[in-house]
């Protein structure tokens, strides 16, 4: 027989080791504590989110537009514009703020992102013929938006040799929809150290 050349014996060796590493894959895990900080990388994270909101949270829920109204203003959340360089989904920013608000009891919030299925339901409950009349909702039965919350989230880079500092600011601002006055306004800085390491640290 023939033996194989040296050759055959690296290409082997190769392929071997190609489909070990295509292979691997994190297949063992465990639940982690959601309260403990966790930077794995310089990219903006959850622990960011809940820095961020916390800030805002507080401010709001003390403010005396909330602490001395008569009845919990209406509030419409928009889109915090991101003004930074990744791609951050800025909507789970403000729904941790929303949700957090709910719960005071100080706060209400309109549905802006699910209007067409209210008014559809609406529509169907009214025209359909389907829906007992006494549990029919009104066309006019929602309540008006007091004020717009609406912000921005920016970022600052710094990197010198193997350092390097990322800087965040949001800032949200509460407009009056009558007066078109800005009625509060809270911003929150965030700075993050990171350092690279060496080639097999």
């Amino acid at each position: 027989m023939k033996a194989p050349s040296l050759a055959r014996i690296a290409l082997a060796f190769v392929a071997v080791a190609f489909v070990g590493c295509a292979e691997r894959r994190f297949t063992e895990g465990e639940y982690d504590d959601v309260n403990e900080v966790r930077l794995l990388d310089d990219k903006f994270n959850e622990s960011d989110i809940t820095a961020l909101a916390d800030e805002m949270i507080g401010s709001m829920a003390a403010h005396p537009i909330f602490v001395d109204a008569k009845l919990p203003p209406v509030v419409q959340v928009e889109t915090v514009r991101n003004k930074t360089t990744e791609h951050i989904d800025t909507k789970s920013i403000t729904d941790t703020i929303r949700t957090a608000l709910i719960k005071t009891g100080k706060v209400r919030f309109a549905n802006k992102e699910d209007r067409a299925t209210l008014d559809n339901e609406v529509d169907y409950q009214q025209q359909s013929g389907r829906v007992r009349r006494d549990t029919q909702k009104p066309r006019d039965g929602s309540i008006g938006t007091d004020y717009i919350l609406s912000g921005d989230l920016i970022s600052n880079v710094q990197e010198v040799g193997n350092r390097k500092l990322v800087f965040y600011r949001l800032t949200l601002n509460l407009t009056n929809l009558t007066t078109g006055l800005i009625e509060w306004s809270e911003e929150k800085p965030l700075r993050k150290r990171f350092k690279k390491r060496g080639v097999g640290a």
